[in-house]
């Protein structure tokens, strides 16, 4: 097998964070570099962005070493928190991980097995198309990708692999959420027609954070972050509170609504929406911000309507409401919350303007106690649910594939938002249209 390839870093930036280092070679092997697992061999990981979100990431996977894993390499551009890892590396497993501040130089070591992405919105689906081309297993953060160029890039580099990538969309593999889409399925919601999600939050999102003070610029390496983006001074704001900044992020919808509508696609086994309309706009927050503080979208799927909202101006109870014609799934909460009921719809106004209905939680043990509170974005189960397909090489619960189908529907209620129009979803060119597909253009 050659050697890895390695490429300057100036020539990095200029090819927009591409990495060579042989992928050709290594792709659609079942493991990096054709190393297939035992049940006893021990997954060396290699993690890059280890930020706020990548500390969570690390805490949770070192929970879990009694799965035989071990962070063995680590990667940030920025001094602080790549020296921040490797310390909680050191203590998690009784050695230092390596400690890298490039990318390339730890997707170029032959023992790293599968590496996690925690980087910034607009860097996962580069990142992620990086170490699938190095031939390494992922887990790679939402929003899988905010670009639709580079979300179907991204998906390509790894469909027609055997690679085994996780996306961060963790509800997916939660007790609850399946428990609900298992419901589902006995048909005793009956046809769904609209999905309601309201999720609320009283606070300036995502603004303030300390290291805004802390990081100096010859600590970290500011080209190299902004990745496929022109160049700009170097603003410490945007490089820790991208998600307020529409170049980097969508904020509502690439942090929040990929979870909502993930759910909505898992529960109801649809992909991509026909259309989306969406409005939103700075009411709560005027601290400088770009993208919406308030923000709705409304989404057209063959057989139902969702519709999504959040508001960072107030905390109003949050709710997800599925509605069929046989009953009406609701869960009590904001994203995460296992408290879902049933209730079950006897008849129509028509029939009967006063009938009680029935109402029951849906519980893991099949009675009616209120289940506890939500677990949060520390549950194990998806990580667990990663290391389990890393050695089984059978396909995770949150694949490419939905990762790509989640970013179209938040790219699309991004671009609607802004454009202020409708926008349409052709399936056969997958390209986002301003006019249904087979219509001509107004």
């Amino acid at each position: 097998m050659d050697k890895p390839k390695r490429i300057n870093r100036r020539s990095f930036l200029g090819q927009a964070g591409a990495v060579a280092i042989g992928a050709s070679a290594m792709r659609g092997t079942a493991f990096s570099y054709g190393r297939i697992l035992g049940a006893n061999d021990r997954i060396s990981l290699g993690h890059i962005g280890v930020g706020r979100r990548g500390t969570e990431l690390d805490d949770i996977v070192a929970r879990l070493k009694t799965k035989n894993v071990e962070m063995t390499a680590v990667c940030d551009l920025w001094k602080v928190n790549r020296e921040a890892a490797a310390a909680r590396a050191q203590a998690a497993y009784g050695r230092a991980p390596r400690a890298f501040q490039y990318m390339e130089d730890l997707l170029a070591l032959k023992d790293v097995d599968a590496v996690l992405v925690s980087t910034a919105d607009f860097q996962h689906a580069t990142h992620l198309k990086q170490v699938a081309e190095a031939g390494k297993d992922c887990y790679c953060e939402k929003p899988m990708a905010n670009d639709l160029a580079e979300a179907k890039a991204a998906r390509d580099a790894v469909r027609g692999t055997s690679l085994i990538v996780q996306v961060g969309t963790q509800h997916r593999s939660e007790p609850y959420p399946i428990a609900v889409r298992d419901f589902i399925k006995t048909g005793a919601v009956g046809d769904v027609s609209k999905v309601e999600t309201v999720w609320n939050y009283h606070g300036p999102r995502w603004r303030g954070r300390e290291e805004v003070s802390q990081v100096r610029e010859q600590d970290t390496d500011w080209r190299r972050w902004l990745l496929t983006k022109p160049y700009r001074p170097f603003d410490p704001r945007m490089y820790f509170e991208f998600r307020l900044y529409k170049d980097f992020s969508s904020g509502i919808p690439d942090q929040w609504m990929s979870h909502g509508i993930d759910l909505v696609h898992y529960f109801l086994d649809v992909q991509f929406p026909r259309s989306v309309v969406a409005s939103g706009g700075v009411f709560a927050w005027k601290d400088g911000r770009e993208n919406p503080d308030t923000f709705h979208a409304l989404l057209e799927y063959p057989k139902f309507l969702v519709s999504y909202s959040t508001s960072f101006g107030n905390d109003s109870d949050s709710f997800t409401r599925i509605m069929g014609k046989a009953a009406t799934l609701v869960n009590i909460g904001g994203e995460g919350s296992p408290r879902w009921k049933w209730v079950e719809e006897k008849g129509t106004h028509e029939d009967d303007p006063n009938v009680k209905r029935a109402e029951k939680y849906i519980t893991l043990s099949g009675d009616d106690r209120i289940p506890p509170p939500g677990i949060g974005d520390d549950d194990l189960s998806h990580m667990t649910n990663w290391f389990e397909c890393l050695r089984s090489r059978k396909q995770p619960n949150a694949t490419v594939q939905n990762g790509f189908a989640h970013s179209v529907a938040c790219i699309m209620a991004a671009r609607a938002c802004r454009e202020g129009r409708k926008l349409y979803w052709d399936p056969t060119t997958e390209s986002i249209l301003d006019h249904g597909p087979g219509e001509t253009a107004g």
